[in-house]
């Protein structure tokens, strides 16, 4: 049955969160700044900030949520998860206070998932733990995310694997204690069996970050880039290294993004509530031509237009880890959720796109200057349209499965064909 309402216990929960980030998280933005700061774990002044804020999240039960008890989280489904990064967008720093930050989450994932015991203890539990973060290189200069297209390859060579080959934006490399590396190892194999994933130390010899790319939003002076790109140059791991079986990569990595996605989404989704509030509060609080701008209608409208989109791509989220939910729990067929969580990912870019473009708006010049944040949530608006693959990509996706579900009109004329159906029914 559909139910719109939130266990009131998991709800106080929440309550707890909307505040506590919003009283003790987000100030952190401010303090240490940066897309890759939450991820410096060698900066002792913002690691010893934080400390005491996840010993409070742990204490609270919400550390690390998306993981099992056996892992050291409470294993939440993705209502709740959802529920939980809707709140966790508000703020850069906010995943890595509560133990959920990405890429760190589904890395954890799948080391959970197809690690060896001994790759549990090596990397996961300092992972779970945040004490150290990682790094997913997966895409390539000349392919993207394209896996078909793939060039960087790791061959045998007696009882070690050799990587030979470049990645493009591995983010946060620059601070990763170790790389999860995908690489062709089954050339022979068809397209989406021909790679492997691979786990390698960064201070591996042969690991040259040529350099730390920036993106929009970052500044052109400061070395503030974490996008790395890097060249394995004959980059030697045992061969116990792989996570999965040679030829796995592309499974083992769907297996890291469904539910991330959703958690992106959300986050995403809260990020636009604070830009919903902030457009607000400036219309209620700005004047002109002679009345508040709340009493313009162009205002009103846009207010209203983000409301609704919101509204509706929240409940294509929850509808969407609702269904993941009832998958897992065999209550409806084990189909995978593909298509919704497509649907996600083209709807996000898009809301997040007309949400943040019209509260600069509304502020007018103060909109588009570093004094208020959305200079920087609109850095971000290219990057979304293309993070978990192109927005296209998904799209495709979406009318591929609608357009499999139906079939060709059975006569000359389309099924809705009037004079058609008056005849066909006497």
């Amino acid at each position: 049955m559909w139910n719109f309402s939130t266990d009131p216990d998991f709800q106080h929960q929440l309550d707890w969160m909307l505040d506590f980030v919003k009283r003790e998280i987000e100030p952190l933005d401010y303090r240490f700044p940066g897309h890759g700061a939450p991820y410096d774990v060698r900066n002792a002044e913002s690691r010893a900030a934080i400390r005491p804020l996840q010993d409070e999240v742990r204490r609270r039960g919400l550390w690390a949520c998306h993981l099992g008890p056996h892992l050291g989280g409470p294993g939440f489904g993705q209502v709740r998860l959802a529920l939980m990064n809707e709140i966790l967008g508000r703020s850069y720093w906010a995943p890595t206070v509560f133990g959920t930050a990405a890429p760190d989450t589904g890395n954890a994932e799948i080391l959970a998932m197809f690690g060896t015991d001994e790759q549990k203890d090596r990397y996961l539990k300092p992972l779970m733990d945040g004490e150290i973060v990682s790094c997913f290189s997966m895409t390539e200069p000349q392919a993207g995310a394209d896996p078909k297209e793939f060039a960087c390859k790791a061959t045998q060579q007696g009882n070690e694997w050799v990587i030979e080959g470049e990645k493009w934006f591995s983010s946060n490399a620059r601070y990763a204690e170790f790389l999860i590396v995908m690489a062709v190892t089954n050339p022979e194999n068809p397209p989406h069996g021909r790679m492997s994933m691979l786990i390698v130390p960064t201070d591996t010899p042969g690991v040259e970050i040529i350099r730390n790319v920036k993106v929009m939003g970052d500044s052109h002076s400061a070395d503030d880039g974490i996008h790395g790109y890097i060249r394995y140059n004959q980059v030697r791991v045992p061969l116990d290294a792989m996570l999965g079986q040679p030829g796995e990569g592309f499974k083992v990595a769907q297996a890291r993004l469904g539910g991330g996605r959703v958690h992106h989404a959300m986050r995403t989704l809260g990020k636009c509530q604070r830009a919903l509030d902030m457009m607000v509060e400036r219309a209620n609080s700005r004047q002109t031509q002679g009345k508040r701008l709340a009493e313009h209608q162009f205002v009103q409208g846009m207010i209203a237009d983000s409301w609704i989109e919101l509204e509706q791509f929240r409940m294509l989220v929850m509808k969407t880890a609702w269904t993941i939910d009832e998958i897992e729990a065999g209550r409806v067929p084990p189909i995978a959720p593909r298509t919704l969580i497509a649907m996600c990912k083209v709807q996000m870019a898009k809301v997040y796109h007309d949400i943040i473009q019209r509260a600069i708006h509304i502020h007018g010049s103060l909109g588009v200057t570093l004094e208020l944040p959305l200079a920087d949530w609109w850095g971000g608006v290219a990057s979304l349209a293309l993070a978990d693959g192109p927005t296209e990509v998904h799209k495709a996706q979406v009318a591929k499965a609608l357009l499999k579900r139906g079939a060709a009109a059975p006569g000359l004329f389309p099924s809705e064909h009037i004079p058609t159906r008056m005849k066909a029914s006497g």
